[in-house]
C-alpha cells in the first residue's frame, strides 16, 4: 500500500510544511537496485587499532572511496566506527566523539556500521562494560539519525578478525540498499565460515531454495528477490492459493508446490520435489503464518491452535525431515519470519506472539544441530511493513503504526526480503542462530 503521506513530505512544501508544525519528516530510503553503488559517497574509517587498517584495507579493494580522517564539511556516504580492542568503557570517549563530529556531515541515507567484540567473551568486567556499552550507544545513535540514515553493528567474537568472512558479509549488507529499514540492530559473527560471492549480483547463483506461504505479500516478494539473487525457486503454498501460487512460480521461472506445511509429510514432500525437480534443496524459507487475533479471555482452542500449528509447529516438523535427509548437508541454510510480536508483544495476539516466540527459541536450538555440516538457520523479524493485510487496519491505527520507528514509516515486503536473501548467502556463513529484525527500529518494545 503506498504511503502518501511520506510521499508528500519527502520533498518540496510538503517537507517544509511539516518541518515547521514538527511532524514526522520519513524520506524515501535508498533501496538496493541491481547495478546501483554500494556506497553513495566516501567512507570515513574511525578507529585506530589494526582491525581498523584491515578494514580501511578491505573497502578499498571493493573499489570504495575510503577517509581515515574527515574533510571538512564532506559528505559522507556512511562512517564504520571500529571498537574491535576497546578494554574499558573509559577507551569509548575518543573514538566515539570524533565519529561524533561527522555525523552532521552525512548524506541522505547514509549508514553508520560499528563492528566491535561480543560481550559475553570479554575477560574482564571492565571489557564487558565497555563492549556493553556499544549496544546501547548505537541504539540510542540509530534514533538520532535523520533522512533516512541508519546505524547496525556487528560483534564478533575475539579469536575472529574484523575482516573474516561473515563480517566483511555482514558490512557489506549494512552499507547497501539491501538494509533500507534495518536500524539500530546488531548481528553477531562466530566462526571463520561463510565466503564474499564473486558475484555480488548473484550471490545465491546455482541454489534451490524453497519458499512456503509464496503465494503473495512477503512471501512472493522473498521468492522474486531469491530468484533476482540467482537461486531457482521452489514456490509452496496452500492448494486454495493455487492460481497465485503458479503466477508467481512462472514469474520467477520456478515450479510451485501446493501443499498444506501442517501436513506430518510436509517435510518430505518438499525435499522430494525439490530434489526430483531441481536436483537438489540447500535453501529453505519459513515464511508461511496465519493469524487468528482475539484477546486472550476471548481466545477458543481452535484459533490457538490452528495459529501454533502452522506458525512454528509446521516449521519443527519440516526441519526434523531436512536434518535427517542426506539431500540437505552441503552447508544449508534454514530462515524463518519470525515477527516484533514474538519479541515485544501486542495487544490481542497471545497465539500469535506465543507462535513467534517459539520460531526464535526454536531458531536458537537449531543453529547447533545445522553446524556439523557447515549449515546455518536465521530469523527475521519485521515490524510494519506494508502488506493488503496492513491496508486493513484501521486508518488511525496503521498511521501510528507506521510512525513508531526512527525511520517514521512502514516496510516494504522487499526489505524483508533482502534480509532473508542475505541470510540465505554463503557470505552469511558465519552468522547462525540470530534473530534479525528488519523493523525500522521500532520503539516499542523492540
Amino acid at each position: 500500500m503506498t504511503d502518501k503521506y511520506t510521499q508528500l513530505v519527502s520533498h518540496g512544501l510538503g517537507k517544509d510544511v511539516a518541518k515547521r508544525l514538527g511532524l514526522p519528516q520519513p524520506v524515501a530510503l535508498r533501496r538496493y537496485q541491481p547495478g546501483a553503488p554500494l556506497v553513495t559517497g566516501p567512507v570515513l574509517v574511525n578507529g585506530d587499532s589494526a582491525g581498523a587498517d584491515d578494514v580501511a584495507t578491505a573497502l578499498l579493494g571493493w573499489g570504495l572511496d575510503v577517509r581515515r580522517n574527515a574533510l571538512p564539511k564532506e559528505k559522507l556516504g556512511a562512517i564504520i566506527l571500529v571498537l574491535d580492542a576497546v578494554q574499558h568503557p573509559r577507551d569509548l570517549a575518543k573514538p566515539v566523539l570524533t565519529a561524533g563530529t561527522s555525523l552532521r556531515d552525512l548524506a541522505a541515507n547514509a549508514r553508520v556500521v560499528t563492528i566491535s567484540r561480543t560481550s559475553g567473551s570479554a575477560r574482564t568486567p571492565a571489557s564487558a562494560a565497555a563492549r556493553q556499552g556499544i549496544d546501547g550507544l548505537l541504539r540510542s545513535l540509530a534514533k538520532e539519525l535523520r533522512a533516512g540514515a541508519t546505524a547496525n553493528g556487528i560483534l564478533l567474537d575475539d579469536d575472529l578478525a574484523t575482516t573474516s568472512p561473515s563480517s566483511l558479509g555482514a558490512l557489506r549488507f549494512f552499507l547497501s540498499g539491501r538494509s533500507a529499514y534495518v536500524d539500530g540492530q546488531f548481528l553477531t559473527v562466530r566462526s571463520t565460515s561463510g565466503m564474499v560471492p564473486t558475484d555480488s549480483e548473484k550471490p545465491l547463483a546455482g541454489k534451490v531454495a524453497v519458499v512456503t506461504g509464496a503465494a503473495r505479500g512477503i512471501g512472493a516478494a522473498i521468492a522474486r528477490t531469491l530468484h533476482r539473487d540467482g537461486a531457482t525457486i521452489v514456490a509452496v503454498d496452500i492448494p486454495a492459493a493455487g492460481d497465485h501460487l503458479a503466477a508467481v512460480a512462472n514469474e520467477v521461472r520456478g515450479t510451485a508446490l501446493q501443499l498444506d506445511i501442517s501436513r506430518d509429510d510436509a517435510g518430505h514432500r518438499i525435499i522430494d520435489h525439490a530434489v526430483e525437480r531441481h536436483g537438489r534443496l540447500d535453501i529453505v524459507v519459513h515464511n508461511a503464518g496465519i493469524t487468528r487475533d482475539r484477546l486472550l479471555a476471548n481466545m477458543d482452542e481452535g484459533r490457538w491452535q490452528s495459529v501454533i500449528a502452522v506458525n512454528i509447529a509446521a516449521q519443527l516438523s519440516i526441519n526434523e525431515a531436512l536434518l535427517a535427509s542426506k539431500h540437505f548437508k552441503d552447508a544449508p541454510r534454514i530462515v524463518s519470519v519470525a515477527s516484533t510480536s514474538g519479541i515485544a508483544g501486542n495487544r490481542g495476539q497471545t497465539n500469535y506472539g506465543a507462535s513467534k516466540g517459539g520460531v526464535i527459541g526454536m531458531v536458537r536450538s537449531t543453529a547447533a544441530l545445522m553446524e556439523p555440516f557447515g549449515g546455518t538457520i536465521n530469523a527475521v523479524a519485521p515490524g510494519f511493513i506494508e502488506t493488503e493485510m496492513t491496508a486493513k487496519m484501521p486508518f488511525a491505527i496503521r498511521e501510528a503504526a507506521r510512525r513508531l520507528n526512527s525511520l517514521k514509516q512502514g516496510g516494504q515486503p522487499q526489505d524483508v526480503a533482502e534480509a532473508i536473501s542475505f541470510l540465505a548467502s554463503d557470505a552469511a556463513g558465519g552468522i547462525s542462530g540470530e534473530v534479525l529484525r528488519v523493523c525500522g527500529q521500532q520503539l516499542v518494545g523492540a
